[in-house]
């Protein structure tokens, strides 16, 4: 009868050591899933941020040419300025002209006042050849309707 005990508890130990192997490896293939799992949120997560690293990209080449187009329009009005020290100057050439009213009570009877001098105008004549061709195609449809 010991034999048959032993067999039995040897025959228990071998069942309990399959058993130990099954858990095991339904413990391994658990944690395998769960390791799959993880790197299956983290590979979405990747995409995800790939996505978003492709919009700010888009973002800020967008943001480049804005700012190119603010850069020229500084110059633009940084020109503008520097302009205008030359028409003050030009104003003040052309108020140096006027003759100066006299101070004492000598007008005429008809009420004649100073003369006033001759507006200044300065027309560029580089681009009037071009700005001509543009009126006149303006103007060109609208005569034959």
């Amino acid at each position: 009868m010991a034999f048959a005990t032993r067999s039995l508890s040897g025959h228990l130990r071998q069942g309990s050591t399959s058993s130990n192997l099954n858990a095991q490896s339904t413990g391994q293939s658990a944690a395998l899933l769960a390791r799959i799992n993880e790197k299956k949120a983290e590979l979405e997560n990747l995409k995800e941020l790939r996505e978003l690293s492709a919009a700010v990209a888009n973002e800020m080449e967008a943001l480049e040419q804005k700012l190119s187009t603010l850069s020229d329009g500084t110059e633009a009005i940084a020109t503008v300025l520097n302009n205008w020290h030359n028409v003050l100057r030009a104003i003040n050439m052309a108020s140096a002209k006027i003759p100066k009213p006299r101070e004492d009570k000598e007008t005429t009877s008809d009420g004649e006042t100073t003369p006033l001098p001759q507006t200044l105008v300065r027309i560029p004549t580089e681009h009037a050849p071009t700005l001509q061709a543009a009126t006149e195609g303006l103007e060109g449809p609208s005569q034959t309707e």
